[in-house]
């Protein structure tokens, strides 16, 4: 068959268009020249036109149901290469020998049926091999060239042995093996000979696998860095027997137990960890889903950790247990009553102890290298805090009792406490015995927080605090100016938090000597003004948060004199003056709404307390309104003199509408209105007016009285006069039909200026504009004032829909009575 050359070109094309499908343009760019992603894009090659320097590809998610030689272009720089889920099946010899230069493969997720022998031979700096679920059944891989081979993941397989190549031996960099959730349940003494040549910096993850049997001594002189075995047993008889098996094994970290979202379970042995007692480890990380209702031995077996984290615990009682290198211990939650009876462990350095639930609290001792100390959220109720339940403790640094029920404080409470540089109470009912000095003592104290603590600071003094860096007060009481003498010693305050204290007024005096201060939280309180911004003692401000309070403006001068480094300013959720007199502070948000926090949460609550108008969208152009009708009228007067009859003629109706101002108006009690609405519209909309607002309005009960130009002007009487007594000052409501012919009308927008005048005058709101026909919003804003009087006010739009028209009607008769009223 003998195509034309039409026919030709086409087919060209569909080949070219098909060869072209998934390059480099489908691809984006993370970093220029360097990172890439394509993941996701239906692609079935590599994009040939990334650039030769790419170093990162993600291309996971898509089509390769084959790699081979020529599946990739020349990429000598790339290092990582993810092919996540992208359907490979089939992997050829010397397959990355164009990256061969890659440190990181991800192939998790692929169907392989097949590996070349030599497919992995290219990679020699390969450091981290990723196949999990590829449908791997041993670890007998050709990876022979991956000397340099760190990280090998293979979970999620149908791996049936964890024994290694026996090559691997010479891989000197090897550090972690992950068999997580594959099909491992005996583990034989020869599958860990290459774990034992590796040496001491060795991760083994085993979670999620079925351990049924471990020979004993497998494990017998082998290091691990850290050991995952997260339910990794079929039953606790052969955890119980697998940890058993475990003699000899040293780890420096331990994870141990079951998966938080797995259920716990009952057991009748409360020494069913005992075969822990084989192992020796440094740290140990336990979740434990395990409950009984006999005593359980969970730490006897724990002695020698040095650090020891029990989550999801169900633990009732823990019994005194002479732990002999323990240096942290994290108990969160757990089934505790009370605190544990922590003492005379000479190790510890920090204990955690957060129950979600009430606890009581006897106190602990003798614990010289104690620094950490966390017992929030538990609920306590403690009198007479706190020396008395630290006793010799000398070495704590950081404590927080913060989300407690109630502390007493009585006089010198931290006695023997010297060296505390943190101390959180927030959240907790504190019932303070003695005001003056209660933080005595603490002169090395940086962080302070007594938020929400129900104090009331009326008397309190912070004495000797000269190294206190942040303080936080917010949700208490203050009286009176307090703050004048409740700062006044410190010297060294950085952040300052006072949110929602009732302070209705700032001194001038409150920040004498605390200079240093560059963050100011007073959110939430009753302050109306800012003067105190103005001083120079809080010159080093960069964030200031007066948000939720009940300023309406700051004056000019405060504005100028604001710290030159305030970077973040949070002026929200305040009762903003959006009125003329305020035109200073209104520019002054709009042009620095760069270091304005949430600027559009800025609202002008002139008009209404619920208003949402913005005060970034206030006009303040608006505001200088007489002014520039001044100058307009002196421009009009000079070109009335200098230019042709042709630009009086141009400009006649604003002449006419100069003139009309400055005779000024007669309000409606110097006149008898004739009318009930003059009604304001285009010739081209007559049609409208005549059959439907006519006829609905004068011949409804009761009837309303137009004023209609065509109809009711007086001949041989000017138009503009007519505008004015007859329409304007002889109606008491003025309708104005909206349509794209209003627009264009000169007369309309005429009219229109004449009524906003009356409405400025009167200062009452007599003008009902009805939508006839849609129109562009930049459209309205040639008719002067329109399109601010639509946004600020409520107007009605026609529909011929019956039930809309009813309605209509309804609300038009409404607001013309309303005037009447």
């Amino acid at each position: 068959m003998i195509m034309s050359y039409g026919e030709w070109m086409i087919f060209l094309g569909s080949v070219l268009f098909l060869a072209s499908s998934g390059q480099g343009q489908e691809c984006t760019t993370i970093i220029k020249n360097m990172e890439y992603s394509c993941s996701g894009r239906n692609l079935t090659q590599i994009p040939s036109s990334l650039p030769f320097t790419v170093m990162s590809l993600d291309f996971s998610f898509n089509f390769l149901s084959s790699l081979h030689k020529c599946a990739f272009p020349v990429l000598v720089n790339l290092q990582v290469l993810d092919l996540t889920r992208c359907q490979i099946k089939h992997i050829e010899n010397d397959t990355f020998y164009n990256v061969k230069n890659l440190t990181t493969l991800i192939l998790t997720g692929n169907p392989i049926t097949y590996f070349g022998p030599g497919c992995l031979n290219s990679l020699h700096n390969l450091q981290r091999l990723v196949l999990v679920d590829v449908g791997l059944s041993s670890l007998q891989l050709q990876i022979n060239n991956l000397t340099k081979l760190q990280e090998l993941r293979v979970g999620t397989n149908n791996i049936q042995s964890m024994s290694l190549p026996s090559f691997m031996s010479t891989f000197k960099e090897f550090s972690l093996l992950d068999l997580h959730a594959n099909n491992i349940s005996i583990i034989k003494t020869d599958d860990t000979v290459l774990l034992r040549e590796i040496g001491r910096n060795m991760t083994l993850i085993l979670s999620r696998n079925q351990l049924l049997h471990i020979e004993p001594g497998a494990f017998k002189d082998i290091y691990l860095k850290e050991f995952h075995i997260l339910s990794s047993f079929v039953s606790l008889n052969a955890q119980k027997e697998c940890l058993e098996a475990l003699t000899g094994l040293s780890v420096d970290k331990l994870f141990l137990g079951s998966y938080r979202m797995q259920w716990k379970v009952k057991v009748s042995n409360g020494s069913y960890l005992d075969g822990l007692c084989s192992i020796h480890f440094n740290e140990i990380y336990f979740v434990q889903k395990e409950f009984s209702d006999s005593e359980m031995h969970l730490f006897r077996c724990m002695i020698n950790a040095t650090k020891i984290t029990v989550k999801s615990g169900y633990i009732k009682s823990m019994k005194y247990i002479r732990f002999h290198r323990l240096k942290e211990l994290y108990l969160a939650p757990t089934l505790l009553s009370a605190v544990p009876l922590i003492s005379h462990i000479p190790s510890l350095e920090k204990l955690v102890v957060r129950n979600n639930m009430p606890m009581n609290f006897y106190g602990i001792s003798d614990l010289p290298l104690l620094k950490f100390v966390d017992l929030s959220g538990n609920f306590l109720i403690l009198k007479d805090c706190c020396s008395q339940f630290f006793q010799r403790t000398p070495n704590i640094h950081y404590m927080n009792l913060s989300r407690n029920s109630e502390i007493g404080i009585a006089d010198k409470p931290f006695s023997g406490l010297d060296l505390l540089e943190v101390l959180d109470l927030h959240h907790t009912k504190l019932v303070l015995v003695f005001y003056f000095g209660f933080l005595h003592g603490l002169k090395y104290l940086k962080y302070l927080d007594i938020s929400y603590t129900s104090i009331c600071h009326k008397t309190m003094i912070f004495q000797d605090l000269n190294n206190l860096n942040a303080l936080k007060m917010a949700g208490n009481s203050f009286h009176g100016d307090a703050l004048s003498y409740l700062l006044q010693n410190l010297t060294g305050l950085n952040v300052l938090d006072i949110s929602h204290c009732g302070i209705e007024e700032i001194s001038r005096r409150s920040f004498i000597g605390t200079q240093k201060i560059r963050y100011l939280y007073l959110s939430q309180n009753k302050l109306m003004i800012l003067d105190f911004l103005a001083l120079p003692n809080l010159k080093q401000l960069t964030s200031l948060y007066v948000d939720k309070n009940s300023i309406t403006s700051i004056p000019l001068h405060v504005l100028q004199k604001l710290p030159t480094n305030l970077s973040e300013f949070d002026l929200s959720s305040n009762p903003i003056d959006c009125s003329c007199s305020q035109t200073d502070f209104i520019s002054w948000i709009i042009q620095n709404q760069n270091i304005l926090k949430q600027p559009d949460n800025i609202f002008c609550k002139t008009f209404s307390p619920s208003s949402d108008f913005r005060a970034t969208d206030f006009d303040t152009d608006s505001c200088v309104h007489k002014k520039r009708l001044t100058i307009v009228l002196s421009v009009c007067f000079v070109t009335v003199v200098v230019l042709s009859s042709l630009l009086v003629y141009r400009f006649q109706f604003h002449l006419q509408y100069c003139c009309i101002l400055l005779r000024g108006y007669r309000t409606p009690a110097q006149q008898e209105c004739s009318y009930d609405a003059f009604v304001i519209f285009s010739s081209y909309d007559e049609v409208w007016v005549m059959n439907e607002l006519m006829e609905n309005l004068e011949n409804g009960v009761p009837p309303i009285q137009l004023c209609l130009h065509m109809r009711d002007f007086q001949a041989g009487k000017s138009i503009a006069s007519n505008i004015i007594d007859e329409g304007i000052m002889g109606s008491r409501k003025i309708i104005v039909v909206v349509s794209q012919h209003f627009i264009d009308s000169a007369w309309c927008r005429f009219e229109f200026e004449l009524a906003q005048s009356r409405f400025i005058m009167e200062r009452n709101a007599n003008i009902i504009i009805i939508i006839l026909e849609d129109v562009e919003e930049r459209k309205t804003k040639k008719v002067f004032g329109l399109h601010k009087h639509l946004k600020n006010n409520t107007y009605l739009k026609w529909s011929r829909d019956p039930l809309s028209n009813m309605r209509f009607w309804k609300r038009l008769r409404k607001a013309i009575f309303a005037t009447n009223q």
